[in-house]
């Protein structure tokens, strides 16, 4: 059973306020996508690496790629409309078996640990899939300007990634989404919707999408402590 990565980069990072998209912005001179790609290259469990992204940025990524020595990295693909496209345009390049592990996590998630994603990683051998989540701490309010009501906290989760499903269920996905015009917020709520029982293992609150400028200090201030 061989385990593959797919890390969309194709977003632009509109919120985080910045000219270039986040994930190609340096932190300690270092690319933000370089600090995240190191993680699975750091894994024994992961054999490939795949990233979609734009074109104008798969020369910036071969540098990265050689700057860091990410040799797990095999492929770099152009990105789609949205991340489901960005997602599938990869799965549709694996040259998979049908039990194999597919892992999908966002560019901008570059403070997973690698205990995580090896605990997630073996769960995912054991039940079929893995997707990374954190129970909810903060009360939780229904509306906008005003409170709606409220939703007990007890059995809510926060769903982060790396998400990980069989290859052979991305495959069933694919069809179902093209069949019927379908878009999920996350490879979970697709695999949801082909009526797949997803298995939540615990991530870590750290484990933050880099979003607005706040995210990006936030992810400064961590990694220059850990310096």
């Amino acid at each position: 059973m061989k385990t593959f990565t797919i890390i969309p980069a194709g977003g632009k990072g509109l919120r985080s306020g910045s000219s270039v998209p986040k994930q190609y912005l340096k932190f300690y001179e270092k690319e933000l996508i370089a600090y995240t790609i190191e993680i699975f290259q750091k894994s024994s469990l992961v054999d490939k690496i795949i990233i979609a992204a734009e074109q104008n940025y798969h020369k910036r990524l071969f540098q990265i790629i050689k700057k860091y020595k990410l040799t797990k990295v095999s492929t770099i693909i152009e990105s789609g409309v949205t991340r489901q496209d960005s997602v599938f345009n990869c799965i549709k390049t694996l040259n998979a078996e049908k039990n194999d592990l597919v892992i999908v996590h966002d560019a901008a998630r570059p403070l997973l640990t690698k205990t995580i994603l090896n605990k997630a990683i073996k769960f995912a051998k054991e039940k079929g899939n893995a997707v990374v989540s954190i129970k909810a701490k903060d009360t939780l309010a229904k509306g906008n300007n005003t409170v709606n009501g409220y939703i007990k906290r007890k059995n809510v989760r926060y769903i982060q990634t790396p998400q990980i499903f069989k290859y052979k269920d991305f495959v069933k996905a694919i069809k179902y989404a093209e069949e019927n015009n379908y878009s999920g917020t996350d490879e979970s709520s697709l695999m949801k919707k082909i009526g797949k029982r997803i298995f939540l293992v615990n991530g870590s609150a750290i484990n933050i999408k880099i979003t607005t400028k706040e995210d990006l200090q936030i992810f400064k201030t961590y990694i220059k402590s850990s310096i």
